[in-house]
């Protein structure tokens, strides 16, 4: 039985004001520590202020060199902003477009989207009230009532009926679940990682949550003030360490 390589430790914690600021932390951390994990992993967000343009074009641009996909595409899994754009604020219409559109974007790219992606499992379950549309139900829950008990408001990505399976590798989904917490403050987002892919995809993790937070309190007309990201191993996988180090370390001290 193949073991994890983290040694249990005390949770690194993460409290910053920004995705880009936040995703530096993380990623600092294994630049320059021993190892290429780090487990667990307890991030916050609050406040938002704007991302750091030089350390996302230098990420892009590093990710780009080395075959992955770009930040904005990844946050596209876990939010379809363009959609939302184009939705013109009609959730209606945003989850209408993005099940006419979700067919191509997984014919897109079948290997690595074959099993779904985050926001498809949103909204597309495939079983449950609202014809499996988990976000629609939430909030036409928290709309029709007075008070709504706090573990309604969570959303599965994970499905133990597609995914407990005995494969060695399977890179989807390493997000398991969401929760959202109205207060006298704000919506806060709370979002579960079984792992956490750092260099690959965790800046776009972090903005993707970031805009299903923003698109889920403005529905329910309220700030989104906090996003909390809990992830029980984040790694830098199928890269080498050693052959990016520099790099990662420059990005990271932008």
């Amino acid at each position: 039985m193949s073991k994890s390589n983290s040694i249990a430790m005390e949770p690194f914690v993460v409290n910053e004001t920004s995705v880009s600021r936040a995703y530096a932390r993380v990623l600092l951390r294994v630049a320059q520590g021993r190892g290429k994990e780090v487990s667990p992993l307890v991030l916050s967000i609050s406040e938002f202020e704007e991302e750091d343009d030089e350390l996302r074009k230098s990420l892009d641009t590093l990710l780009q060199s080395k075959g992955k996909c770009v930040v904005e595409d990844v946050a596209y899994t876990i939010f379809p902003e363009r959609l939302w754009q184009m939705a013109q604020a009609d959730r209606a219409k945003l989850f209408r477009f993005y099940k006419m559109a979700f067919p191509a974007y997984q014919a897109m790219n079948r290997t690595a989207n074959g099993r779904g992606l985050y926001f498809e499992r949103m909204i597309m379950y495939g079983r449950g009230p609202c014809d499996g549309n988990q976000l629609e139900y939430v909030l036409s829950q928290y709309e029709g009532r007075d008070g709504i008990r706090d573990s309604m408001m969570q959303i599965a990505t994970f499905d133990p009926e597609r995914d407990h399976t005995p494969s060695a590798q399977l890179g989807f989904p390493c997000l398991q679940h969401v929760t959202f917490v109205p207060t006298k403050s704000g919506l806060v987002l709370n979002a579960f990682y079984a792992t956490q892919q750092i260099f690959d995809k965790a800046y776009g993790n972090y903005l993707g949550l970031k805009q299903l937070g923003e698109f889920m309190g403005h529905e329910m007309k309220m700030p989104f003030v906090r996003l909390n990201v809990t992830v029980g191993v984040a790694k830098l996988e199928r890269i080498s360490k050693r052959l990016t180090g520099k790099e990662l370390s420059e990005i990271s001290e932008l």
